[in-house]
């Protein structure tokens, strides 16, 4: 028999090489056609008795990444309809959808043979369920090699056998710790937890796997042995008795019981592993059904998933425009921030200048690369090797003739219209007539900085985020007159770098900004108040920010707030400050030199490691307090919350933002918007646009009209749209 997704051989030992190897895909990943496959190669196997057992393997260089987006989709669009049919089954016909992966590797494991997954690169979710429903594991010692079940990081759960099988082999503590994290384990960290057998070199791989069948491996799982017993005993030990009255807690902690997936993980094993097998994986599907008709599930699949994939595959990229092939890309402004992409340049194997003032600064910002180099290959994330060459790629100079050639360049100076107008003049003299001009800013219009540009068209804004080896988003700015061929390159660039953008247009403080302030902003009007700081920090967090706003505030530096106060009342007049805020910071940054992290004190002190910052005690004196059980910590969640929302709402109102993918997306990778909600207006959509406007219109009675909702919240509301109806990125995509 032939496949489209596998190809099957079968050596003199009898063993079936099983090669999955979709393709036009440059990842397997798991569809129904790639299942109906599995489960017919299955049935072969079984059937023809020259075959001894299967080595399943990947013809790529890496296993899998899991489930594809359009089978979770799938399952959405399965309970809508059925819905809409027939409400009654709609919830029996989704837990039988739900079934089908677990079932197929319940029929792999018990079907009699030996099955051994060789696995090579990733293997995460789905595929590593599959791999765990093998008799043997193999995998091999390259560094690519990376499992994990990351499940609840898009707000459902390894839900094909994962939570039965993991804490089966593993001792629950470390099962639940996999899961619940969705970290990625190296092959050595997997097989000291016993979820794989064997690590090898790389073309050990296959003949190891082959040789685990030639030695008699067992087609019969551990639990399905008579007498078995789970690592550390199961439920009722002494063990368990000291973890599992302490798990809950410790999750409560972690996520503020917003992640209905994470308690499910907890649920599953805990039931399962007081029942046989398959009792347990029914246990499973039960509550994987009950997830996938969670909010909090559709909402960050959709955008955690389904859109960061739509949007880092260039869903925004202007059509006709031939991909941008970059030999060599120029930063110039050798400070932390322009030193920091020339890195992350450097590490998608492009060659880059790095020009500033003079050789020395230029060299500093070399030395940036360095840092993060030795830090990488101290940690074991790259050799040595691999760290040369890297560094090899970045050419530091004071020499602006070094650009002539390159194809783009991006302006990383200090954040001053005349810094900014002075260097955008002296690169243009030396750039290539077709290249492209980027700016970083976090604040400039992008154009009001094109008037110093000889072609506004080839001038576009990317503003890269703090720290930027480690921070995914980038926005991509329009100016009035940017061009398609530059927004094509920029986000060819983002691509290049393995960073997702978003496109937004012009605007001061773009998007991701105006949303922080008002985060922040909220923070001092609580301040103001009385509202204690540190109800203030923990509010936020129970709200699922991953930082407190007065924290962010220290991480961005106080003096910055104050230096984008004093610049907003003089290009907008004193009217554009609240008095209050400017009256605050002030206090902070010239009365007491608290300018936040970088100067060891801000709304917190720094004491030296390994003390922990605490919040400076002073902020109680600046303000008359109020006592805490007369602060209801619920308003503080929907203030901070609905703040935030509220300002993308206006930016999607003022076509700053025109997708609402972008927007969630951006919000969540940009400062970490309670992820669980699925970004700003999936935080909006999920309650429902007309309970929002309740909400808005209840706040903005007890605390300022800047929580007033804004007409087009209100036209929504009374129609009965959400943000993904209003603004549908299908329909865009299809025009």
């Amino acid at each position: 028999m032939s496949y489209k997704n596998f190809t099957i051989e079968t050596d003199a030992d009898g063993i079936a090489l099983v090669t999955w190897d979709m393709p036009e895909k440059s990842m397997n990943v798991f569809t129904i056609e790639v299942m109906d496959e599995l489960d017919k190669i299955i049935d072969q196997v079984v059937a023809d008795s020259a075959i001894k057992g299967v080595v399943i393997t990947s013809g790529k260089s890496s296993f899998s990444g899991g489930a594809d987006l359009s089978m979770i989709q799938a399952s959405f669009d399965l309970l809508k309809d059925a819905q809409a049919k027939d409400p009654a089954t709609a919830v029996e016909k989704l837990f039988e959808a739900t079934g089908r992966m677990t079932w197929l590797y319940r029929k792999l494991e018990t079907c009699g043979k030996p099955w051994v997954a060789a696995i090579n690169g990733t293997c995460m979710g789905g595929a590593f369920e599959m791999s765990l429903a093998c008799h043997g594991r193999v995998a091999s010692n390259a560094k690519s090699v990376k499992i994990a079940l990351p499940e609840v990081k898009v707000g459902i759960f390894p839900g094909a056998g994962g939570t039965q099988r993991v804490p089966r082999l593993a001792n629950a503590q470390d099962a639940l710790q996999m899961m619940t994290t969705g970290s990625s384990l190296t092959a050595a960290r997997a097989k000291a937890m016993n979820l794989v057998h064997q690590v090898v070199e790389p073309d050990q791989l296959i003949p190891a796997a082959k040789q685990m069948i030639k030695d008699g491996l067992k087609p019969v799982q551990p639990w399905d042995e008579k007498g078995f017993k789970a690592p550390g005993g199961g439920i009722w030990t002494p063990a368990a008795a000291q973890l599992w009255p302490a798990a809950p807690a410790i999750l409560r902690r972690e996520t503020s019981g917003n992640y209905p997936g994470a308690l499910a993980i907890l649920k599953c094993v805990y039931e399962g592993l007081q029942v046989p097998f398959e009792t347990g994986l029914k246990i499973e599907q039960r509550y994987f059904t009950h997830v996938l008709q969670t909010t909090e599930a559709f909402s960050m699949i959709r955008s955690l998933f389904i859109s960061m994939q739509e949007l880092g595959k260039g869903a925004r990229r202007p059509a006709g425009q031939p991909k941008a092939e970059f030999k060599k890309i120029a930063v110039v402004g050798a400070g932390f921030m322009g030193a920091s992409i020339a890195y992350v340049t450097a590490a998608a194997g492009i060659p880059v200048v790095l020009i500033d003032r003079d050789q020395e600064a230029a060299d500093k910002g070399k030395g940036v690369s360095q840092g993060l180099v030795t830090g990488a290959v101290g940690k074991g994330r790259m050799t040595k090797e691999e760290g040369e060459k890297l560094l090899s790629l970045i050419t530091p100079t004071p020499d602006y003739a070094s650009l002539a050639d390159a194809d783009l360049v991006i302006e990383a100076v200090f954040e001053d219209r005349n810094v900014k107008k002075e260097v955008t003049e002296k690169i243009e003299a030396v750039l290539r007539e077709d290249a492209i001009f980027a700016s970083n800013t976090s604040t400039l219009p992008i154009s009001g900085l094109a008037k110093n540009s000889k072609r506004p068209e080839q001038f576009i804004g990317i503003h890269f985020f703090s720290p930027v080896d480690k921070m995914m988003l980038v926005e991509v700015i329009l100016g009035k007159e940017t061009g398609d061929r530059a927004l094509a390159t920029a986000l060819d660039y983002v691509a290049a770098i393995k960073k997702t953008p978003i496109v937004v247009n012009d605007t001061r403080g773009f998007y991701v900004n105006r949303c922080v302030f008002r985060y922040m902003a909220e923070a001092y009007d609580m301040l103001i108040e009385g509202v204690p700081a540190a109800m203030i920090e923990n509010a936020a967090k129970m709200a699922g920010m991953p930082v407190g706003p007065l924290s962010l505030n220290d991480e961005v530096a106080v003096d910055l707030s104050y230096k984008i106060f004093k610049a907003s009342i003089a290009d907008l007049g004193a009217e554009s400050v609240d008095p209050r805020h400017m009256e605050l910071v002030t206090k902070l940054v010239e009365g007491e030199g608290r300018l936040g992290r970088k100067a060891g004190k801000g709304f917190y002190d720094y004491p030296p490691k390994p003390a922990k910052k605490k919040l400076w005690p002073g902020l109680k004196d600046l303000y008359p307090q109020q006592k805490p059980e007369n602060v209801d910590i619920q308003v503080i969640k929907e203030r901070l919350l609905g703040t935030i929302a509220l300002e993308a709402a206006r930016t999607m109102e003022e076509g700053i933002v025109t997708d609402p993918r972008e927007a969630d997306v951006g919000s969540i990778l940009g400062f970490g918007f309670a992820p669980y909600t699925g970004g700003t207006l999936s935080y909006i959509d999920g309650m429902g646009v007309k309970t929002f406007v309740e909400l808005c219109e209840k706040l903005a009675a007890k605390y300022g009209s800047h929580f007033q909702p804004t007409p087009l919240l209100k036209d929504m509301a009374a129609k009965g749209e959400t943000f993904y109806s209003r603004f549908a990125p299908e329909a865009k995509k299809a025009a």
